[in-house]
């Protein structure tokens, strides 16, 4: 058999992952702040894209336009001459008197003096910027103060000598966001060329500044600190928090015998440990959360069904400006500056496509739950169904992996309050009785309801959990009663019993 090299031709389909295909993909799965941040990155490099403002800013913007335009200068400024600042002139202009306007303090404009009139035009820009334009409240807003600029005022007080100043200011740096002291006392001594002895009383002098118990080590010691502030800390109190372990256990007969106490006392002590703060430096942090901005909005319709939109807050808002692009092209120099202005126009038309083909596709994801999740929104979580994701692509055409990208970090508004969209995606658990399946998240809502109607008497097990729910109709094993019990940090029977029965002591 002779071996030769030859050429043949072969058609074959295959999916090539384009730039702008990838592009798409991304936006679908972007929350409102990346896209805005996006966005913001495309207008920077591309000159043909531009955001519109909104429809009723620019209708009013053009409306002003056209009354500048009809009207002469002289009669539609105030500020145009002192006279029109007479009493005749703004009771013609606010069809009122100064009475009416200034009932506490009427008066004239000789009154108001030629200096009050100059702040108004000053402040108004004669009249031809919006008063959004002028001052600003929050600009005089004091800037928040931050846990190092709270320590540094104490160390100026607290440390007269420059040596244990600076080795205070060394300990500050070495805080973290929630006030625990990070840094190694070795390596601070080692760098300042101080003793070991001087650093550890230059920090023990810092653990008595406030808030109690910053510049602790560990957690222990941050509760140890702010008991001793509080004339707390006895014997069998700083032996709970050396044993800490076993309060997070809830051992508490183990407890009880550690620290040499009976079940009212350790009640009590209890008590005081959860009003301590376990992270006082929290208080100063400048981090702030990003309040949360629903993507669909719905309402009830009056004929009984839903109301699906879309939050014109998170729909970003790009035009392409053809003009530009027209009037720049004819004085291009070269190719090169003419395929980057094609290029650019091609981007900027795909994008704006691709917003509007995301803006549709969340709608359409959005409608479906909605649909499917009616008897939620009637009646609350015990209603909700279980839903896939292949259930929401088949009924909309669309594939499984699309709903998922959609699907995340997407919030919709409801009459019941904000939800993600994932949450409406949830485990199926089969019926005993052979009828419709359960939702997992209504199953837990029923476990959590169970446990929180039993008395001390009557603590529900797991299997006594397990029994109660197949008798309302849902088939669920042990392991899995556990399991959600876990996810909603509900401790066990014998656990929940002990603290029942020493609740129930302590009132009597």
């Amino acid at each position: 058999m002779a071996l030769a090299a030859k050429l043949q031709l072969r058609q074959s389909q295959s999916l090539v992952m384009t730039p702008q295909l990838m592009q798409s993909i991304r936006l679908l799965q972007f929350t409102h702040l990346e896209l805005e941040r996006f966005i913001d990155d495309e207008i920077e490099r591309n000159p043909l894209l531009e955001r519109a403002e909104p429809q009723e800013d620019a209708a009013s913007d053009q409306a002003q336009k056209g009354d500048a335009a009809s009207e002469p200068a002289a009669d539609g400024d105030w500020f145009e001459a002192e006279t029109a600042w007479s009493a005749e002139a703004i009771s013609e202009k606010l069809d009122t008197s100064l009475e009416n306007l200034f009932p506490d303090d009427p008066g004239t404009s000789e009154r108001l003096g030629p200096d009050l009139t100059a702040q108004w035009k000053s402040a108004s820009g004669n009249g031809s910027t919006s008063s959004s334009d002028g001052f600003d409240v929050a600009d005089m807003a004091a800037a928040a103060i931050t846990l190092r600029d709270h320590v540094g005022e104490q160390v100026a007080l607290a440390f007269a000598d420059p040596a244990a100043r600076l080795i205070a200011s060394e300990l500050a740096d070495g805080l973290d966001e929630a006030g625990y002291m990070r840094a190694d006392m070795a390596e601070i001594a080692a760098r300042l060329g101080a003793d070991a002895t001087a650093v550890a009383k230059v920090l023990a002098v810092c653990q008595t500044f406030e808030p109690a118990g910053i510049f602790a080590r560990d957690l222990a010691e941050c509760l140890l600190l702010q008991l001793a502030v509080r004339d707390r800390l006895d014997p069998a109190m700083k032996a709970l928090i050396a044993n800490l372990e076993l309060l997070a256990r809830r051992d508490f007969q183990t407890l009880k015998r550690i620290c040499g106490v009976d079940e009212e006392d350790l009640l009590d002590m209890l008590a005081e440990i959860r009003a301590l703060d376990p992270r006082p430096g929290m208080a100063f942090s400048r981090g702030a959360s990003d309040a949360i901005v629903a993507d669909v909005e719905v309402r009830a319709a009056n004929d009984g069904s839903w109301t699906v939109e879309l939050n014109a807050e998170t729909l970003p808002r790009v035009l392409v400006d053809h003009i530009y692009f027209a009037q720049v092209t004819p004085h291009a120099k070269n190719q090169a500056e003419k395929d980057f202005l094609a290029e650019c126009l091609q981007n900027a038309n795909w994008l704006t496509r691709s917003l509007d083909q995301r803006a549709k596709t969340i709608l359409k994801v959005a409608s479906e739950i909605v649909r499917q999740q009616d008897a939620f929104l009637v009646h609350g979580v015990r209603h909700l169904k279980p839903l896939n994701l292949r259930t929401v692509a088949d009924a909309i055409g669309m594939h499984e992996s699309t709903v998922s990208r959609v699907t995340a970090n997407k919030y919709m508004l409801t009459p019941r309050g904000v939800f993600e969209l994932r949450y409406f995606f949830t485990a199926s658990i089969a019926s005993s009785g052979g009828g419709d399946a359960h939702s997992s998240e209504a199953v837990r809502d029923r476990i959590k309801q169970l446990i929180d109607e039993e008395k001390a008497v009557d603590v529900l097990s797991d299997d006594a959990i397990v029994d109660m729910l197949r008798e309302s109709g849902v088939d669920i094993a042990r392991r899995t009663v556990a399991k959600y019990r876990e996810g909603m940090n509900i401790p066990s029977s014998v656990q929940r019993r002990r603290e029942k029965r020493a609740l129930a002591s302590a009132g009597r």
